[in-house]
Parts: structure tokens; C-alpha cells; sequence
């Protein structure tokens, strides 16, 4: 098993990469599958399922398919541009593909909220069609969004078996662990830190150069969020009136700096304003990286910020470091579990980026193997059974504030497993696997279907 650290974080806009990055993906997939056509298409639909439905409005599904549809890409696109390109599609009501003929497409209709049962394969589901001039069904796909920016199609979901997966890598990777207990196993006999090992993954595919400047722009891009967050004010789009509030508390963090008599616990507060930074521009639609996903895209930048900047000997070489071991974390959680939260909750998406930071946090402050594993556990372990039931389908409230605390927990976490040895009495392979099943058992209306919980308490105003 083997999933490159650059496929778990691809950067990509806001708010979410299973409603948004997914989406886009699978429209541009099958826009290009239509130049392969003999036929021509006159005419473009398409039908979102499930947790798409739902919550697709608030996530700008719809607005991601029809950047998708106009061939843009996740991580090139200019936010910018974003709201122009919508308007000018919605008022041509046709798409003019590079290398096929104009197609008829009219946003509003043609892109259907089916809010019956999802689709079989997963809760992430979505139908694009195509027709000829006589109205004739040309070509017909069936993609899903299963977090984290991963689409598949309905027959390469059917052709998954274990490792032969579509959505890793297929390469001969010298320690491909595909659990926890393997990862171990594999440190103790090679004498390797989880961060070495899955450097040596990475070379199998990647240079060292490209490798090295492709973590130094996954950091980047994560601390470039991060700035724009702590740098704008206002409100947050999506009619809940929500505040942005990174910019005030930085500011007020930053007066504070050097007084004599500090707070312990402030630290604290510059975790948590470094993490909602980055998804209060996420909720905006800004350019994030998937963390695993968009919705707890703040975490690992949080902890990552705090490593740099409050602990001794932050570097650009233990930011490195620190990716790589979150990355072999969340690949394993990835395999065994979900970080979807359509599919588990937000348990797969907070409490997944959480390990990762904790084990990312660890390995840089110079924790054993063992030590980074139970860090990875301790954050996961209390983040059992979260809910994902997001305001309005918004990616606003709870999921800004859950940042934080997340980035808190992580933090806690590696704390914690460095004043131990490493040795604990819940493995990691437990708490994932403990995961899957709460995700299994776990009622829908509480994996981002916004039908229950905060969503269906909370009075919207």
C-alpha cells in the first residue's frame, strides 16, 4: 500500500474537497472523456446524490461542477476568477470546450439536487450525462467524491481489491506498511523513523529535488492561507452572517507579546487562531491544501505554524519531516477507515487530520517510533464518534472552531506520548478500526447530510 504524501495534500479552493475539489475533478474527467466520443454533444447535464445533495449548496458543489465542466483544475485555478466564470456560463447558458463544439448548458437546470437515497457506492455521488443534437443519450458516467479530493468512477470503485486500489500509487515501494503494526516493524527491523521510510516511498516516484520543493510548497501554500486568514475581516458568504474572527484575536494575541505577566494557556489561543485562519478562508472559497480534507484543513498548518514559531529549532527541514510523518499516518487511516466525513463523520476528517499532526508534531520534537504511533492514537482516540453535521450545509459552524480545538488535541497528544515511552494499551490499528465501525453504525443525518444534529437545532438567522 502506498499513497503519495501529494496525494493527500493537494492544494485546491474551498470549502470542501469532497464537495468541491472532488466534484471539480469528476466534471473535468468527463469533459474530457467527451472529445473521445464519435459522436458530438450537444448537451450536458448533471445529477448529484446523497451527501451532495444535501449539503451541495452550501458546499458550492454546484459551482465546482461547472468550473470542472469549463476544464479548470483544483489547484491552478484563480479564486479570483471564480464568481466571474459562473456568472458569464449561467448567462451563455453553453460551455465551449477546448476541441469540441458548443454544448448547451444552463447551471440552474441542468444540474439536479437528487435528495432520495444516495447512490450504492458511496454517500458522495454524482451522474453526468451527455447528449446528441436529437436528444440521445451519448455517453453516461457515475463518479464519487470519497473525500479528500479522490474521485472515482462507479467501475473503478467495483475494481478495488486492497492494494490494487486506483486511488494509490502502484509502485514498488521498499516499506510499503499498510498498518500501523507493519509500520513498526518495519522501523524496528530497518532501524528507519516513520519520516525516513516514507521518504524512501517517495524517491521510488519522485526525485529528491521535486520531492523536497514539492513539501516546501505544500507548507507554503498552507501557511499562505493561513496569512490571508489571519490578514481579512468581514463575513463569511452563505447567508448564516457568520463573523470572521482570526484577524481580531491575531491582532490582540499580537498586542499582548512581551507583557510580563502572559497566560500559559495563550498558547493555546495561537493554535487555534492559526487553524481558524485557514478555514475561515476555506469557507470563503480561497485556495487551501486538503489536510486530509478541506474541512480540516486548518489543523496540520496550525501545529506546523506552532512548530516554526513557538518551539526551539523550527525549520524548513522539520517541516519536511513533519509532513511525511503526517502523511504515512493519514495513508493508513486512509486504507483501513475513511477520512470522509460523508462516509464517518467528522471523525474521519478532524480527528484523522489531528493524528496527524500529533504524529507530525512528535517525529519533529524527537519522539521514537513508538512514541509518534501513540501520539497518532491518543489524538484519534478522543475524537471517536464526532459528528459531522455542518449549519446551513455551511463549512462554517461547528467546523471553523473544531479546527482549533483539533490543532489543541493534536498538540496535547504528542505532548503526551513524549513523556511516555511509547508504550500504550490502545494501538492505533484499534482506535482506526474502531473508526470504521462507528462510522459504519453511525446514523446518517450525521455524516454531512446537514439533517441532524447542530444542523436541525440550531435556529439559522
Amino acid at each position: 500500500m502506498f499513497l503519495s504524501v501529494f496525494e493527500l495534500f493537494k492544494i485546491g479552493i474551498g470549502p470542501s474537497s469532497s464537495h468541491t475539489v472532488g466534484p471539480m475533478v469528476a466534471a473535468r474527467r468527463f469533459i474530457d472523456g467527451l472529445r473521445r466520443l464519435d459522436g458530438a454533444p450537444a448537451h450536458v447535464t448533471a445529477t448529484l446524490h446523497g451527501s451532495l445533495a444535501f449539503t451541495g449548496k452550501g458546499h458550492g458543489t454546484d459551482r465546482a461542477v461547472v468550473l470542472g465542466l469549463l476544464g479548470e483544475q483544483p489547484e491552478t485555478i484563480d479564486p479570483d476568477r471564480v464568481d466571474e466564470m459562473i456568472y458569464d456560463t449561467k448567462a451563455a447558458k453553453r460551455l465551449t470546450p477546448e476541441g469540441l463544439a458548443p454544448i448547451a448548458f444552463d447551471p440552474d437546470a441542468d444540474i439536479v439536487f437528487d435528495y432520495g437515497p444516495p447512490l450504492p457506492g458511496h454517500a458522495n455521488g454524482m451522474v453526468f450525462r451527455a447528449f446528441d443534437a436529437a436528444g440521445a443519450t451519448l455517453a453516461e458516467e457515475v463518479f464519487y467524491s470519497v473525500g479528500g479530493g479522490f474521485v472515482v468512477t462507479a467501475a473503478e470503485l467495483d475494481a478495488v481489491a486492497d492494494d490494487d486500489s486506483p486511488l494509490t500509487s502502484v509502485v514498488a515501494a521498499p516499506y510499503p506498511f499498510a498498518s500501523a503494526r507493519e509500520m513498526l516493524e518495519m522501523g524496528e527491523k530497518s532501524g528507519l523513523s516513520i519520516a525516513d521510510m516514507k521518504r524512501a516511498n517517495e524517491l521510488v516516484a519522485h526525485k529528491v529535488e521535486n520531492l523536497d520543493a514539492g513539501l516546501d510548497a505544500i507548507w507554503d501554500a498552507m501557511n499562505g492561507s493561513m496569512e490571508r486568514g489571519l490578514a481579512v475581516g468581514g463575513r463569511l458568504p452563505g447567508g448564516l452572517n457568520v463573523a470572521r474572527r482570526a484577524r481580531e484575536i491575531h491582532q490582540k494575541l499580537t498586542s499582548e507579546r512581551g507583557r510580563n505577566d502572559p497566560f500559559q494557556h495563550t498558547v493555546m489561543d495561537w493554535l487555534s487562531v492559526y487553524a481558524m485562519a485557514v478555514n475561515e478562508e476555506n469557507a470563503a472559497g480561497g485556495k487551501v491544501v486538503t489536510a486530509p480534507t478541506n474541512g480540516a484543513a486548518g489543523i496540520i498548518p496550525a501545529v506546523i505554524r506552532y512548530y516554526v514559531d513557538h518551539c526551539p529549532h523550527g525549520c524548513r527541514e522539520g517541516v519536511r519531516t513533519f509532513l511525511l510523518t503526517a502523511a504515512a499516518i493519514g495513508g493508513i487511516i486512509k486504507h483501513n477507515a475513511s477520512i470522509s466525513g460523508a462516509e464517518v463523520g467528522c471523525q474521519g476528517e478532524v480527528g484523522s487530520a489531528s493524528a496527524m499532526a500529533a504524529a507530525g508534531l512528535a517525529s519533529v520534537l524527537g519522539g521514537t517510533n513508538a512514541q509518534i504511533e501513540n501520539a497518532a492514537e491518543i489524538a484519534l482516540e478522543h475524537h471517536l464518534g464526532m459528528t459531522c453535521d455542518p449549519i446551513g450545509g455551511l463549512v462554517q459552524v461547528p467546523c471553523i472552531e473544531r479546527n482549533g480545538l483539533g490543532a489543541v488535541k493534536a498538540v496535547t497528544a504528542a505532548s503526551l506520548s513524549l513523556r511516555g515511552d511509547g508504550t500504550h494499551f490502545v494501538q492505533l490499528d484499534e482506535c482506526i478500526e474502531t473508526m470504521r465501525q462507528t462510522g459504519l453504525d453511525m446514523n446518517e443525518k450525521y455524516k454531512e447530510t446537514a439533517t441532524g444534529g447542530l444542523a436541525s437545532n440550531v435556529i439559522e438567522c
